[in-house]
């Protein structure tokens, strides 16, 4: 049996390319997470303008910060399901990665497992030769 496992080299690759898409998951993820706590910062911001109005000049003035706020809420929004639908395509591709290499990593672990049993029986097998040949030492030299 070669001792060497074959698909190493694939393995390798494998794990490499699960590398990527778990770092590509990470930077997903934190994009997502700062798009959400963008928007929840802007709702806060939006809902806690309690400022009295004096004058139309401050009504207007607050009806556009407002019109503004709503828009770049819905701005987050979208940029938020953007994220969201990023995180999700790249949670897959790493489960599909993850899902190449632990079947490779399966058959390492098997390969592993016989190449340490046939070293076993070999050392085995060098074991009992030697206990043979010392018997049978100590008989030839009882019977002489």
């Amino acid at each position: 049996m070669n001792r060497e496992f074959s698909l190493a080299g694939l393995l390798r690759l494998r794990q490499i390319q699960q590398d990527q898409a778990a770092t590509g998951l990470a930077r997903a993820r934190s994009r997502s997470s700062s798009v959400r706590a963008r928007e929840a910062a802007a709702r806060r911001d939006l809902g806690a303008t309690d400022d009295p109005i004096s004058s139309s000049a401050s009504l207007r003035a607050i009806a556009a910060a407002r019109s503004s706020s709503h828009s770049m809420l819905a701005d987050l929004q979208s940029l938020g399901r953007i994220a969201e639908t990023e995180e999700a395509d790249a949670r897959s591709e790493f489960i599909a990665a993850r899902t190449r290499s632990v079947g490779l990593e399966k058959l390492q672990a098997r390969h592993h497992a016989e190449v340490t049993t046939e070293d076993l029986r070999a050392e085995q097998s060098a074991l009992d030769e030697i206990a043979s040949t010392v018997w049978h030492r100590d008989e030839q030299q009882v019977k002489q």
